[in-house]
């Protein structure tokens, strides 16, 4: 076994070390004779060899020892230690090797560990729920370091970080005071290399090929990585650069029903969708430490994430008020109609859609550390994020000609998720469409397509200054305190347009499909359909008019804030009896100055010039961690503060619309609060750990309740008085309203609540168990939470958003004589997601629970001419799971479903 070689090898190291140091005495300093000089020659050769034979068994010791480090095992040992040596209640990931983080991005590694789950995008884990609360609720650092976030809200999207490029992460469930941007449910802290640490000259490469399959349709894919770390000037200073590159395709089935009246559905969009990821990743770490007391680091992570896609839809409508009439069905026992048929259905659509996201993030930082005195410490940090994200969201349309009325329309329920159709034209042909508004859509102006551009700044600037004062022979080690200054701006804006068929905009004609714009049939439901081009339509054959309204208003916001941070930490290192205790105590002082400049509209009208509204808030944060050591490696772990997670952006903005209605004389408003409050929840943890052999695995147990001091509730209700708001004469209501008293709606701080549950982790070597299994291992953790936060405010039933009730992951895996295997497989019970909606702004979606399972296979030679080369096999969603959800309480009554088939990746790496 590796083991027991490298005793060897210590063995001959100690002896030759021994044998040189019994040969090396002290010398006289006089001549020598002929024969005593050969005597000394002699003697020199032969320690001489000693110390080469030395130097052979510590390099060899050495060598064996950066083989047994690499890999799944060391991964997983690297990660222990984090988690072991922690004051506080954490998680970690550590990459395989330099750039060998196997998964697209970092959200795929978070979902698998304990209390921990990912919402997926697009079959691509984005968004990270920590112990069942939402990602609005946790902050993302990146070496230490807040960053910002290309969506409406605060939730960073982890797809945007290539695994290659990422070292470590660090999930802490118990904040410290010293941990500044902390968030409610969780800190993520995402690392990058440290090449001083590191120890070693490397270079590493690797390229990969990817093949998604949906439905018998395959599209290919490439990614490729390299990673270069090198120490220069005696081991002062050090560089690290890292490059990754991802194109890669997707692909999707979706089904979206129009509800149900009696049990029989009455419409659905049907849709193939085809995309295309790119991403380009590029880090770099300078390091420069020339002693003990100096060290200074420059970290610098640029992202570009490209993604397009192409969707071709078609929607119906089997509704009475469209004319259609059910003239059969075949219920189940739930009294859901699993076969109907449907006559006179006039109301049909071809969708062709085209969606883009644009992203360009940069994030710098600078931090030095220089011990000024003997037991006196300074910390100087400054850095900058940024993120541009320009978005695209193209919709056009081709209603089924005018007159057109089908007779004996099927919809089945096929028993996996969603209905299966049959029409009886050619839903292919473009002759049977019209370019046109579909019904309606656009009010006056008609509507035969919509555009949709969005552009989101966000920018945040930090300066943190600490200092720290160790002691000796104190229950205290140190004492932290010091200053965090940081200042964000995010912004979002929307320019939209109705897409015509005529120069003016009038009249609502029947324009033939130009068939150069028809891309082809697609198939999905049970149905074929055509598709179009929609920016071929978009280019050259529509016009464009801007459209105006209240809710786009309301979708261009600026927010500001500036976020102060004191702090001031004790660290504990001491004994209570027998018992080694280590932790801190400490306490955060938070003062945040926010704002926001939006418009006030009356039915459209602006009332005034825009508008800045905002608060000042202070928050107390204290915070205690306490880990008490036992023997045979067993830990108790005990974590108790308060803790705090900001407002959504998209919460904060300041727009407000106000309107009156002729028909029930009643005043309505609503809009934005620049004036909410944080989140605030007390929280307690406490967890035992118990460790075999230091760090080959552990088992943990632990519990968490916290309990929300506040809530933010969306859409409040309140009484308003429309006489304030100073509606212009010419524009008040004929006749008098009867009062001007009315509802406006807002987000509002109201009640807290609770959420709780328990987690169960095991990573186990099962030679532990049994010798002949060297090589096997397995990871699992179990989440059980709880929660009786009423979402939508007292009385509500609303469940917590991000919220599972159960969250389990397993991976069984094996690694020995360079062959590798890995088994994982996620699983989080129903929840309630938010997704983006209508309009581009993100609505929430109630999900069923999904069971995910990835594959991964690998061999790294061991000697010879490829020693070091890695061939790597991996499944991503083996068993090409859906993302479903229902009605509530029917199991036919599906609301979407989504499919995106199974990824496959073959690749190569090589490091040397």
């Amino acid at each position: 076994m590796l083991t027991v070689k490298r005793n060897v090898l210590c063995v001959a190291l100690a002896s030759a070390i021994a044998a040189y140091a019994g040969h090396a005495g002290a010398q006289e300093t006089r001549v020598l004779t002929p024969q005593e000089q050969a005597e000394a020659d002699a003697k020199a050769a032969e320690e001489a060899r000693a110390r080469n034979a030395a130097q052979v068994a510590e390099n060899e010791a050495r060598t064996l020892d950066a083989v047994e480090v690499t890999g799944i095992r060391a991964a997983i040992e690297a990660s222990i230690d984090t988690k072991r040596d922690n004051t506080s209640i954490v998680e970690a990931i550590s990459a395989e090797d330099i750039g060998k983080l196997p998964d697209t991005s970092i959200a795929d590694a978070l979902a698998r560990l304990p209390g921990l789950t990912a919402q997926r995008f697009g079959n691509r884990p984005q968004e990270i729920n920590i112990r069942g609360f939402a990602g609005d609720f946790s902050t993302a650092l990146l070496n230490g370091r807040e960053q910002v976030s290309p969506g409406n809200n605060r939730g960073v999207e982890f797809d945007q970080f290539p695994s290659e490029l990422i070292n470590q992460v660090v999930v802490y469930k118990t904040p410290d005071a010293s941990l500044v941007g902390q968030g409610l449910s969780g800190t993520v802290d995402l690392r990058t290399v440290s090449p001083l640490d590191y120890g070693e000259k490397v270079f590493a490469a690797s390229i990969r090929a990817d093949q998604n399959e949906l439905s018998g349709q395959k599209a290919d894919g490439k990614r490729f990585s390299f990673s270069y770390i090198d120490q220069f000037n005696d081991d002062t200073v050090g560089l690290a650069l890292g490059y990754a590159r991802l194109e890669s395709p997707t692909q999707a089935n979706q089904f979206g029903s129009w509800g149900y009246d009696g049990g029989v559905i009455q419409g659905a969009d049907i849709w193939d969708i085809e995309g295309e990821l790119e991403r380009t990743g590029i880090m770099g770490v300078f390091e420069y430490r020339p002693n003990e007391d100096f060290h200074t680091r420059v970290d610098f992570f640029h992202s570009e994430f490209d993604r397009e896609e192409n969707k071709s839809g078609f929607q119906f409508s089997l509704q009475s008020w469209t004319g259609a009439a059910l003239n059969g069905r075949t219920d189940d026992s739930e009294g859901t109609a699993i076969g109907a048929t449907v006559d006179d259905v006039s109301f049909a659509v071809t969708r062709g859609d085209f969606n883009a996201a644009y992203d360009d993030m940069v994030s710098v930082g600078w931090n030095t550390e220089w011990r000024f005195a003997d037991q006196w410490t300074a910390t100087l940090d400054l850095s900058h994020s940024n993120i541009h994200r320009a978005e695209r969201i193209l919709e056009t349309y081709a209603r089924l000609a005018p007159g057109t009325v089908m007779d004996g329309v099927t919809a089945t329920y096929n028993g996996d998720g969603y209905y299966e159709f049959d029409f009886p034209i050619n839903l292919t042909d473009p002759n049977n469409f019209r370019m046109m508004d579909p019904g309606g859509w656009g009010g006056a102006v008609p509507q035969a397509g919509y555009l949709k551009d969005f552009i989101v700044e966000d920018q945040l600037n930090a300066l943190r200054l600490d200092l720290e004062r160790s002691f000796d022979d104190s229950a205290f080690s140190s004492l932290e305190f010091g200053m965090n200054l940081a200042d964000r701006e995010k912004s979002r804006s929307s320019n939209e347009f109705t897409l015509c068929t005529t120069p003016t905009c009038t009249g609502n004609p029947e324009v033939a499909v130009p068939t150069e714009f028809v891309t082809g049939s697609y198939s999905f439901a049970g149905i074929e359909f055509m598709g179009l081009d929609a920016l071929g339509l978009l280019n050259n054959f529509y016009y464009l008019q801007g459209k105006q309204h209240p809710d786009i208003y309301n979708k261009n916001w600026e927010i500001n804030e500036t976020v102060s941070t004191l702090f001031a930490q004790l660290n504990i290192d001491t004994d209570w009896g027998s018992v080694p205790v280590r932790g801190n105590v400490g306490l955060q002082v938070v003062r945040a100055e926010q704002d926001s400049t939006g418009v006030a509209l009356y039915n459209g009208t602006p009332l005034t010039e825009p508008e800045t509204r905002g608060i000042t808030t202070t928050d107390v944060l204290p915070s205690l961690n306490l880990s008490f050591q036992f023997p045979h490696d067993q830990f108790l772990r005990v974590g108790a503060a308060r803790q705090m997670a900001r407002p959504r952006m998209d919460d904060l903005r300041s727009n407000t619309n106000f309107g009156y209605d002729n028909t029930t004389q009643r005043f309505s408003g609503g809009g934005g609060n620049p004036e909410l409050e944080p989140w605030i929840a007390d929280a307690l943890d406490v967890a035992y750990e118990k460790y075999f052999g230091g760090n080959r695995g552990y088992v943990s147990l632990a519990y968490f309740y916290k309990d929300l001091r506040t809530y933010i509730y969306n859409d409040v209700n309140t009484a308003f008085d429309f006489s304030d708001i100073g509606i212009p004469a010419e524009l008040l209501p004929v006749p008098a309203p009867p009062t001007y008293i009315g509802t406006f709606t807002q987000p509002l701080n109201g009640e807290g609540g609770t959420i709780y549950g328990w987690e169960f982790a095991l990573s186990l070597p099962l030679d532990v168990l049994w010798e002949p299994l060297e090589g096997f291992g397995i990871q699992a953790n179990y989440s059980d939470t709880s929660s009786d936060v009423e979402a939508d405010g007292p009385g509500s039933s609303t469940p917590l958003p991000g919220l599972s009730e159960e969250v389990w992951n397993v991976t069984a895996y094996y690694e020995r004589y360079g062959f590798s295997a890995r088994v994982s497989q996620r699983h989080r019970s129903e929840f309630l997601g938010e997704i983006q909606g209508f309009g581009g702004d993100r609505v929430r979606q109630n999900f069923g629970g999904e069971t995910v399972t990835d594959v991964q296979l690998g061999y790294q030679f061991q000697s010879g001419p490829l020693e070091d080369l890695s061939l790597f096999f991996q499944i991503n969603n083996l068993e090409n799971e859906p993302f479903i959800s229902r009605q509530a309480g029917f199991a036919a009554r599906p609301s979407s479903f989504q499919e995106f088939g199974r990824t496959t990746l073959f690749g190569i790496s090589y490091k040397w």
